[in-house]
């Protein structure tokens, strides 16, 4: 399993995936899900991928096959963020298609992506893509998308963030999600890799990759427990009528 999270706020684009495939007592593997692809002072996306691992990666081989054959359209030469997700929409269907051996086995090979992104001149917008192909867009009302393992992290998302949020703050919530879905489900683990992208910056971020051992995230981890230890004990006594 795994967890993916992509914002799109006022100030930019916020993305986080763990790298866990599969979890268990005697085999845990690590891929990579997020993917970073643009051109310098003309476009910027990043492709983030949950569910069946053959269907993901054959989906990742095959767009950048295409921009390396130049086979259009592509990640490159379409003209707007919501060809690319029609784009990666097709993509997804045909490799799904072409793995089941029948319409009822088509359920097993599903995956859900995430595309978000900028192309110099428009706004950047966010797309949650299913295996049917079709998709939804990020709104100002609804500012995130998350898939795979999300129920852990999602009351904190839903709790701190909205479209104004700062890309410093959504990024610590980001992170805070990812720990607390840790500490929950073993299907989600280290490392992390983190893309931030400033709004209308049209450069493709070199990311950072976060590992068990990272201050940082040790650091907002302990914090953050601690801040909730303490909350509680500070939240008001329950009135006798609750031990009736």
């Amino acid at each position: 399993m795994t967890y993916c999270v992509a914002l799109r706020l006022k100030e930019g684009l916020v993305f986080v995936s763990d790298t866990r495939t599969n979890a268990g007592v005697d085999h845990i593997s690590s891929f990579r899900k997020l993917f970073s692809f643009g051109v310098e002072n003309e476009r910027f996306m990043a492709v983030q991928t949950a569910g069946n691992l053959a269907t993901t990666q054959a989906v990742i081989a095959h767009l950048k096959h295409q921009i390396a054959a130049k086979i259009e359209p592509n990640l490159y030469s379409v003209a707007t963020m919501f060809e690319a997700a029609e784009l990666v929409g097709q993509c997804l269907r045909k490799v799904i298609k072409n793995i089941a051996d029948s319409p009822e086995q088509e359920s097993l090979y599903g995956c859900s992506i995430i595309l978000g992104g900028q192309i110099s001149g428009q706004e950047t917008e966010l797309y949650n893509i299913y295996s049917q192909g079709n998709f939804i867009k990020a709104t100002v009302d609804t500012p995130y998308f998350q898939i795979g393992e999300i129920k852990y992290g999602k009351p904190i998302m839903d709790r701190a963030l909205n479209f104004y949020t700062s890309l410093d703050e959504a990024l610590r919530c980001s992170l805070i999600s990812f720990d607390s879905t840790i500490r929950s489900n073993v299907s989600v683990g280290m490392p992390l890799d983190v893309l931030v992208y400033p709004v209308d910056s049209l450069k493709v971020p070199q990311g950072k990759r976060v590992f068990d051992d990272d201050p940082y995230f040790q650091n907002i981890s302990k914090q953050w427990s601690d801040t909730l230890k303490k909350g509680l004990q500070i939240l008001p006594e329950p009135t006798a009528d609750y031990f009736n």
